[in-house]
């Protein structure tokens, strides 16, 4: 669905808390994997260097990064939704208050527990998200514009665009650790398996709603 179809489409009433909920514990997922100190998603390791570098809160950095990342679908023809806007403005400010409120993990157990919950959490809130039908967030976007304008297979550009994001962040002083190697290997498995039990049913979609864990799993950030 493109955007103003998105907007139209039934079952409002529930699709936006669930979009609202999905961004927020998306944020908070990503700053408890940060907390762990173990290494988070790649992007999460580029938003902590630039938070670095340029002395401001993570959450800011966050807004940052998608509002540049938005700046690039111009040229790519990638088009917004809702919940494309909406991510730019809720998982940053999301990510800060969360560090507010959740105390630093102490000692490797519960830096552990840190990384596994939030990595479940991660993909359980991404897929909330995307479930809601208000369109993906700008880091996929910027994905599958790159993947139609180089004509490359999807998985060799996503790779690409993970590994630069990572060593860019790395130089700047993000944390990369086997957190980051846990996150690139299991968010896609574990979206793929809670989508299907998330997504809203639309009536317009038919079978296309059925098949979407199976078709449209990704990621917010």
């Amino acid at each position: 669905m493109n955007a103003f179809e998105q907007v139209r489409a039934s079952r409002k009433a529930r699709r936006l808390p669930q979009l609202l909920i999905g961004l927020v514990g998306y944020g908070a997922a990503v700053m408890m994997l940060v907390k762990s100190t173990l290494g988070a998603s790649s992007w999460s390791v580029l938003t902590e260097g630039i938070s670095a570098s340029l002395g401001i809160s993570f959450g800011w950095a966050t807004n940052l990064v998608s509002l540049l990342i938005l700046i690039s679908w111009i040229p790519l023809r990638e088009l917004p939704g809702l919940g494309t806007v909406l991510n730019v403005a809720v998982i940053g400010f999301a990510a800060d208050a969360t560090a507010v409120v959740l105390p630093d993990p102490r000692g490797l157990p519960a830096q552990i527990g840190y990384l596994v919950v939030g990595l479940a959490a991660l993909a359980f809130f991404d897929a909330l998200y995307l479930g809601a039908h208000f369109g993906s967030g700008p880091r996929d976007g910027l994905m599958t514009g790159l993947v139609r304008l180089t004509r490359l297979p999807i998985a060799l550009v996503r790779t690409a665009i993970e590994v630069s994001v990572t060593c860019a962040g790395w130089v700047l002083g993000g944390t990369v650790g086997v957190g980051t190697v846990l996150v690139a290997l299991l968010v896609g498995p574990l979206i793929g398996f809670f989508l299907p039990l998330v997504a809203v049913r639309l009536p317009a979609d038919g079978a296309r709603g059925r098949v979407n864990g199976r078709t449209r799993a990704g990621r917010p950030g």
